[in-house]
């Protein structure tokens, strides 16, 4: 059955579910090129960006019938979000980091015991940003571990800069302050 200009992601979403390759197809042509050039923006990788996008239409085929939307364009470009949130993640600052030394180990008596700071501050950090919900956790990682602007944390988020800068300023105080107090104690147990 081809398809019409008219049918309505709810239609192609019910349509698809039930195996039909015409709504995948149409999917498809309609939402690959959004999502590449989402997932390429936040990346600058041309390749990574079609691998992920590759990946979620893959996915979205596998699972077709077990999906539980009914919003396309949402489930699509937050699936874009979080791929790409867990490549950055996988592949950020600390792979840099890590691989860095792992180039000049040799160079580098300390790596361990750099590693272990790293990995230590990272655990403190976590810690300090428990208390918050996870999409303000979200923002402080990729503003503070992972360099991003606030503009494209907003961006990437879909809220304002001024929320972005609002759930910032409120995680970095209380990052800072468990980090004092972690810090203090430290040195009462060092000098008691």
């Amino acid at each position: 059955m081809p398809q019409s200009p008219r049918v309505s992601d709810q239609q192609l979403l019910e349509a698809l579910c039930s195996g039909q390759e015409w709504a995948f197809t149409a999917i498809y042509d309609e939402y690959w090129y959004p999502m590449y050039r989402a997932a390429f923006h936040k990346l600058g990788q041309r390749h990574i960006a079609e691998e992920i996008v590759q990946d979620i239409f893959t996915r979205l085929w596998n699972e077709r019938a077990n999906l539980r939307t009914t919003t396309l364009n949402y489930y699509l470009f937050s699936a874009v979000r979080f791929e790409v949130i867990d490549h950055i993640r996988k592949s950020g600052p600390r792979s840099r980091y890590l691989a860095y030394y792992q180039a000049f180990a040799s160079q580098h008596e300390h790596y361990t015991e750099d590693e272990v700071a790293y990995n230590e501050l990272l655990r403190n950090i976590d810690e300090g940003l428990k208390p918050f919900p996870a999409q303000t956790r979200e923002m402080f990682k990729l503003s503070r571990i992972e360099s991003w602007t606030i503009a494209q944390i907003a961006e990437f988020m879909n809220l304002s800069e001024k929320t972005v800068e609002y759930h910032l300023s409120k995680a970095s105080k209380a990052v800072r302050e468990y980090l004092n107090e972690t810090l203090l104690l430290l040195l009462l147990s060092i000098f008691s």
